[in-house]
């Protein structure tokens, strides 16, 4: 009996940099075909994720403070957890 892998990656991470702290990450979400950005801080413990349309997704990976200020982000300190960027 052959058994195939269950555990495949569900998620792919496409880019990813740590600045002073702050990790950003750009996933692509296999099973709903989705791209989200997190942003997580160790120096405060923050941590949000915004939904990313493919022909903004990089914009959004390398600004994701701006996009987040954009959608109304009241404090960027603040753990939101996902925010949805429709139009973006």
């Amino acid at each position: 009996m052959t058994r195939t892998n269950q555990t495949q990656e569900l998620h792919r991470e496409l880019a990813h940099r740590n600045i002073d702290g702050v990790d950003v990450v750009l996933f692509w979400h296999q099973t709903t075909d989705e791209l989200t950005v997190t942003v997580s801080d160790e120096r405060n413990g923050a941590y949000f994720e915004l939904a990313a349309e493919r022909h903004q997704a990089l914009d959004v990976f390398n600004h994701p403070y701006a996009h987040a200020a954009f959608q109304g982000l009241p404090d960027p300190e603040v753990s939101l957890g996902v925010l949805d960027l429709p139009g973006v």
